[in-house]
């Protein structure tokens, strides 16, 4: 069992997509706990107010420390530990399957969401051990990349998935992107999936789900192949691929 608490402006959002599916189901059977603080509950400001401006100066409003402080002494208070936090930034690591993984194995994380222009930077040394990003790219607050962390990570807690081949097989479970994916009917608009999948051979099947998934890190995220645990099988069909790339 994992647990998250959430500090956000906006805990509603976070029911919304996370009170749902399979992450709702899990959270029901006990093997996830989540908890969305509302840090404007514990403003000392008559207005709930959590913003000021920067010192620095320059546009927008900063988040004040002693709200932040408050509501994390609010879930740490009489913990014999310190659980994981983690302060959603575009300032992060990038975070990748890899890292969901490493995090499925924490007991207890906290996700912290700045909004406006981020949070006084004595929040961050004081309570902060961990800052991620979801991409190189910026959003109104943290709380999106904290869902996408929160998803990903929960899919990795054992029992969350019916089971562990839903997601080993998936795209860069494995450093490698998946293969091609085919349901009934087995034509559609004069398309026929492959032969191969209806053939009931099942090695052959396999064979091809690791070249098509080969194949389509290739095409898509050649990257990754320097990450990926390969056989001599493996690179001896990229060999084949990249040569019919030289030859066009």
């Amino acid at each position: 069992m994992i647990r998250f608490d959430v500090l956000t402006l906006f805990p509603a959002m976070f029911e919304a997509v996370l009170g749902d599916s399979i992450i709702r189901r899990a959270r029901e059977k006990g093997l996830l706990e989540m908890h969305f603080i509302n840090i404007r509950d514990f403003s000392k400001n008559k207005h709930r107010k959590v913003d000021d401006y920067p010192y620095s100066g320059g546009g927008g409003m900063l988040m004040a420390p002693q709200p932040i402080y408050d509501a994390y002494q609010s879930i740490v208070s009489g913990l014999d530990y310190k659980p994981l936090t983690i302060y959603l930034s575009p300032q992060g690591k990038v975070f990748r399957q890899q890292t969901a993984i490493e995090l499925s194995k924490e007991r207890h994380i906290v996700l912290l969401c700045g909004h406006y222009e981020g949070v006084d930077q004595r929040i961050l040394d004081k309570i902060v051990d961990m800052e991620l990003s979801i991409g190189d790219f910026v959003l109104t607050g943290g709380e999106i990349p904290a869902m996408a962390v929160i998803d990903a990570v929960s899919r990795m807690v054992p029992g969350v998935l019916s089971e562990d081949s839903s997601y080993q097989n998936e795209s860069h479970y494995a450093h490698l992107l998946e293969h091609p994916q085919y349901t009934r009917p087995e034509e559609f608009m004069g398309a026929r999936i492959p032969d191969v999948l209806i053939s009931g051979h099942h090695a052959k099947i396999e064979a091809w789900k690791r070249q098509e998934s080969l194949r389509n890190t290739y095409s898509k995220r050649p990257d990754l192949l320097e990450q990926a645990a390969l056989s001599e099988a493996d690179i001896a069909f990229l060999n084949q691929l990249r040569n019919k790339d030289t030859e066009i």
